[in-house]
């Protein structure tokens, strides 16, 4: 695990030197945004893992022209997590590493370095929330847990993303009085319901397996669960080459799943 994290702060520090004001920006086929930072970060934390582990294959945002490795395990890789974010200047973009078994993510990192945090988790194991030196390269650790859903009739704290709002995310927290939003970027809403300080964070519409598998193996290591709206279990290894989840739910509660 320590290695691992290493490398993804190491991948998030090099993002922060990145001249944002003049920066190439490109366009993906699918239209979202690719910048030299997502690029480095990706060439850093493979490079990295070529000599950490080189028998576990990856798949990364930037490399999924490659396919999907076959069965048994393989990291799954956002290397900037919230590239529109960083393109509009904002700190709230991550850097996502995530180790997939079974079709399970097990071990999760999400880096935050504009803010200086991170958290990581291992299934079975617990999760951590970590608080970056100034040296960018070492750390302080402190156990998190998610949190018990607040009774009926109290106010509870929803995650939603300032960028991609659905209706059927709306609707679905509608249909749950006192919400509380609190809107923010990246796989920062994963990390929030793990350290218990938001209960809930959905998303029913469309998104990529590499947004989400690290912040579902620290939901999950804090204590709580992912699922699809229906509280059925995400898989990370179904055919195809899109690479799509439809849908999901992270709940910091376990004991609210469907």
């Amino acid at each position: 695990m320590d290695p691992l994290t290493e490398l993804v702060l190491r991948a998030g520090a090099a993002t922060l030197k990145v001249d944002r004001n003049a920066m190439a920006v490109e366009g993906k086929p699918d239209g979202s945004p690719v910048t030299e930072a997502d690029l480095l970060s990706d060439r850093i934390i493979a490079e990295g893992l070529a000599r950490l582990m080189p028998g576990v294959p990856a798949l990364s945002e930037e490399r999924a022209a490659l396919g999907r490795p076959g069965s048994g395990s393989f990291f799954l890789i956002d290397p900037l997590d919230g590239t529109k974010e960083f393109v509009a200047g904002r700190n709230e973009f991550t850097v996502n590493l995530a180790l997939v078994t079974d079709g399970k993510p097990l071990l999760g990192i999400v880096g935050a370095p504009a803010l200086g945090l991170a958290w990581r988790g291992l299934v079975g194991n617990g999760a951590e929330r970590l608080t970056i030196h100034a040296d960018g390269a070492t750390y302080a650790t402190e156990p998190v847990h998610v949190r018990p859903l607040p009774a009926a009739g109290h106010d509870w704290i929803v995650a939603i993303s300032r960028l991609h709002l659905d209706d059927r995310t709306i609707a679905f927290i509608d249909g749950r009085p006192g919400a509380v939003r609190q809107m923010m970027g990246s796989a920062l809403k994963f990390c929030r319901v793990a350290e218990g300080r938001a209960d809930i964070y959905p998303r029913l519409a469309p998104t990529c397996e590499w947004d989400i598998a690290a912040g579902h193996a620290i939901v999950t290591a804090a204590g709580g669960r992912v699922t699809d709206s229906k509280g059925a279990a995400l898989r990370f290894d179904e055919p195809g080459e899109k690479f799509i989840v439809p849908e999901f739910v992270a709940w910091g509660d376990p004991n609210a799943v469907p």
